[in-house]
């Protein structure tokens, strides 16, 4: 490995490590990783802060993830760039994310970035990805049993859909989906025990058949 690409590695470590949520956490006076789920994630920024805080903490954790997959495949010097320099910058940048060195590393949970990634280097993938977590999410109001889901769908999706036949999708779905799962470990025990929250108003599926089950006035 050339010392460029450690180089790209490290800067898109660090680009992760910008955290969204404490970002504008600091303007507002708030610290999220004391709220709620204690995760300095969209989710919990939105259960904690509204939607406004929610939407730019989303906008800084894809953003990093895009800006990282483009550093990451961008040739500089003697490197040519490509889908492997870009892959490793974009887990650099989500492992940033989930441990990120300027906030005790406690972070995220990795979901936004990796779709910052995704956005840059394989934009068609969100469209299945999108797909499952609004379906789970509308069936059961679970956003961490849909972002792992969504996660799991990259796999059949790179195996299906990448025409180029490219290992290295379907290494890297293999480890985002597992990624996924084991930092949502705690949304899983929570569901076991009945404990995850749910979004409620995000059930409309539940709704609907509610709604066709009354008998007619």
């Amino acid at each position: 490995m050339s010392a460029l690409w450690l180089g790209k590695i490290l800067l898109a470590y660090l680009l992760g490590s910008v955290s969204g949520s404490l970002m504008v956490g600091r303007l507002r006076g708030v610290d999220i990783r004391t709220q709620g789920s204690g995760n300095a994630g969209g989710t919990n920024a939105f259960r904690t802060q509204g939607l406004g805080f929610a939407l730019a903490t989303v906008l800084v954790d894809v953003g990093k993830g895009a800006l990282a997959a483009w550093l990451g495949g961008l040739p500089i010097a003697d490197d040519a760039g490509g889908l492997s320099p870009a892959l490793l910058a974009s887990a650099a940048a989500i492992l940033g994310h989930v441990w990120p060195a300027f906030h005790g590393f406690r972070g995220g949970k990795g979901a936004g970035t990796m779709i910052g990634a995704l956005l840059v280097l394989w934009p068609f993938a969100l469209v299945p990805v999108l797909l499952v977590w609004l379906l789970s999410l509308s069936l059961t109001g679970f956003v961490g049993l849909s972002t792992m889901l969504a996660g799991i769908a990259l796999i059949p999706t790179a195996w299906f859909f990448r025409t180029d036949h490219d290992a290295r999708w379907l290494i890297a779905a293999a480890v985002i989906a597992a990624f996924l799962v084991f930092t949502h470990r705690s949304n899983i025990r929570k569901m076991r025990d009945g404990q995850e929250y749910c979004f409620a108003k995000a059930q409309i599926w539940k709704r609907l058949l509610r709604q066709s089950a009354r008998p007619p006035v």
